[in-house]
């Protein structure tokens, strides 16, 4: 019986080598010719499938307001915090930058500093609403790419400039992604609810609006010890402009799940077109949502799980103020996506693939004329099984059972299994025969 289970805990040292090498040999770019397919399949995980298709249409959450920017002015942004301020929110988050690049404070570098009056009625503006929270950016000026921590670690923080910044909350807008500059797509599933710079916690732009809201549920969010969150999303915001309307909803609409929080364009706000009580006790999140609603365009926008083409994605789906909007509505609802420790993700592979030997060995021994036919069988049934586990898990509990590992193993247990038993029957068959020799005295 010991010899049983050490033959099954060699053959999955084994396994797990071989998935050592592979993503070595992945890492070394030898099969360019795949690098297209792996990269749609790399953007895909199973609970996005659960995200777009398998959750209830969601109910607007009537606590948060999303306010279009576009490309407005300063002086303008002032005058629609002076319209929302007169309906008593209680808190306006600024999703926008008001800094000059790079801190060269110049009418040439920084063409914003010409409106000497609108940059004085933002600040003033801002000062009266008395409840702003404004973004700041993290930085990492003392690190290079070569450094391996660079991607978790930050050493500084850039703020708005000091003409609205002391007036304001700032917190940090920077999302993880798997771009490599800002220009590029970005892909969105988490955010770092708190960073701590020059030994100081600094907030991220949803949590800093959340705790001004309800701090009791963001001490919650704190108290669970997370880094990094994985973001619950459960709606986007696409509203067709009058310019739009003869197309076909289908052709522009980029998610399942599209009106989740209530929104005003540019000229709504503008115009009054819009219920007085729609900002009273409210978080009211000004950002850039397009030059007017149904705008296609790219700007800030990430790719996210309720993106209709979960895979090979073509488009993304979600303006970066819509994305901190379904962060702060999970903070409020405490709606978190639950997940496995590294180590029970390793464990479960682990457990999986002793059975799965064990299993295998039985059958070689057993019906040995039916192995292979059944640990195909075998393998595909454990695939589909984890998968449809995975997808289940997610949509009926929001927990993400991350078993990619354990689904690795089922995809290399075999081919394994049959390489480790040539290797030891060939082994087995030189040691017979030169025990034999030895018998025969014809040793070498």
């Amino acid at each position: 019986m010991v010899k049983f289970w050490l033959q099954c805990v060699y053959v999955t040292v084994f396994v797990f080598f071989m998935m050592w090498a592979v993503s070595i040999i992945s890492d070394l770019k030898l099969f360019n010719a795949f690098d297209p397919v792996s990269q749609a399949l790399s953007d895909f995980e199973m609970t996005d499938y659960a995200f777009s298709n398998l959750r209830p249409e969601p109910l607007v959450d009537e606590r948060i307001v999303l306010v279009n920017i576009g490309h407005i002015s300063r002086r303008e942004i002032a005058e629609q915090i002076q319209v929302i301020k007169q309906f008593h929110p209680k808190v306006i988050g600024i999703d926008g930058f008001f800094n000059c690049e790079g801190g060269l404070r110049d009418s040439i570098n920084c063409p914003a500093l010409l409106d000497t009056m609108g940059n004085l009625l933002l600040s003033n503006a801002i000062q009266e609403a008395g409840n702003v929270v404004l973004v700041s950016k993290l930085l990492q000026k003392n690190l290079t790419s070569n450094n391996p921590e660079a991607i978790d670690f930050y050493d500084s923080i850039e703020y708005s400039d000091p003409l609205f910044s002391p007036y304001a909350s700032n917190a940090f807008a920077n999302f993880p992604t798997n771009a490599d500059y800002q220009e590029d797509v970005k892909q969105c599933r988490s955010f770092l609810p708190k960073v701590k710079v020059n030994g100081k916690d600094e907030y991220s732009f949803a949590v800093e609006m959340a705790r001004k809201f309800d701090s009791t549920k963001t001490n919650r969010l704190f108290a669970r010890g997370n880094d990094e969150e994985i973001v619950n999303y459960r709606g986007n915001v696409e509203l067709l402009d009058v310019r739009l309307r003869s197309l076909q909803k289908k052709d522009i609409e980029t998610t399942n799940f599209r009106l989740m929080f209530y929104a005003l364009d540019i000229d709504q706000l503008k115009n009054g077109d819009f219920f007085p009580d729609l900002f009273k006790d409210k978080i009211v999140i000004m950002g850039f949502l397009g030059d007017y609603f149904g705008d296609p365009a790219w700007e800030d926008k990430y790719f996210t799980p309720l993106n209709k083409k979960v895979a090979g994605r073509a488009n993304p789906d979600m303006f970066g103020v819509v994305v901190h909007a379904n962060i702060v509505a999970m903070i409020l609802n405490e709606d978190y996506v639950g997940e496995l420790a590294d180590w029970e993700k390793i464990a479960i592979a682990i457990i999986l693939s002793i059975l799965t030997v064990a299993l295998f060995i039985v059958i070689d021994e057993k019906l040995p004329v039916w192995f292979d036919a059944m640990s195909v069988l075998i393998q595909v049934l454990q695939i589909l099984i984890i998968s449809g586990l995975v997808v289940y898990c997610f949509a009926s509990f929001t927990f993400k059972l991350d078993l990619s590992i354990a689904l690795a193993v089922s995809a290399l247990i075999g081919p394994c299994y049959d390489i480790f038993k040539s290797v030891q029957r060939e082994i087995e068959t030189r040691v017979e025969a030169r025990k034999k020799k030895r018998e025969h005295g014809l040793t070498n």
